[in-house]
């Protein structure tokens, strides 16, 4: 514990963050108490209130860190190409390796993130949370907006209804196949990111203007 002393504080706050996601990931939230973290940790259960204040404010810095990951993710997927088609399949590429990377994560964003911040009470994180996701939907918006007026995505979408079915659809898809991954090479006779790309495929394919199909990716 003496050299522990003599590291910087980011890095203890990471090496408890790193046990936490994990215990959280293999046991569930509810089931996995600061002393678990402590113990699997090797650290004191006192010498973790000194880097977090309660259970409540890890979780809230998880997934905090778990939406900044997604949106570098989306991002990144969509500073690569200018065309429709590509753009839209490196964002589902992008979830996906978010998905293997972070299993955790890609959970935790899909649970319900606060949006009253004027009659409850709330983490700091829990605003900047609803933030980075806010901006993770206006990137999403510009990809729909800008597929629309080049042609390729139908004009009568409502788009911020249609960015949730995005998130429900694709989400599904992959924790599915992550899940199901056996069962769709034996049944089906495909490995994963082929059943994955059909499924990309089809979602893709409900929002293109008529004409615009091609053959699967």
């Amino acid at each position: 514990m003496g050299r522990r002393k003599k590291e910087p504080q980011n890095v203890h706050r990471k090496n408890i963050s790193k046990i936490a996601e994990q215990l959280f990931y293999e046991k569930g939230i509810e089931n996995t108490s600061m002393n678990d973290i402590a113990k699997e940790a090797g650290y004191s259960k006192a010498t973790l209130y000194v880097y977090f204040k309660n259970k409540e404010e890890l979780i809230g810095i998880l997934v905090l860190e778990s939406m900044q990951k997604l949106h570098d993710y989306i991002k990144l997927a969509l500073e690569e190409s200018n065309d429709t088609k590509e753009r839209y399949k490196k964002i589902c590429y992008g979830l996906v390796k978010y998905q293997e990377e972070y299993p955790f994560y890609f959970k935790l964003v899909l649970e319900n993130i606060n949006i009253d911040f004027e009659t409850t009470h709330f983490l700091p994180e829990e605003k900047e949370t609803f933030l980075i996701g806010e901006q993770i939907n206006d990137l999403l918006i510009d990809f729909l907006k800008q597929g629309m007026e080049c042609g390729e995505i139908r004009s009568d979408i409502e788009v911020l209804p249609a960015i949730f079915s995005f998130w429900g659809m694709l989400s599904g898809l992959i924790q599915i196949a992550t899940n199901k991954e056996l069962y769709v090479g034996q049944r089906m006779g495909k490995s994963k990111m082929e059943f994955l790309n059909y499924g990309f495929d089809m979602i893709y394919d409900s929002i293109i203007v008529n004409g615009k199909r091609e053959k699967h990716f």
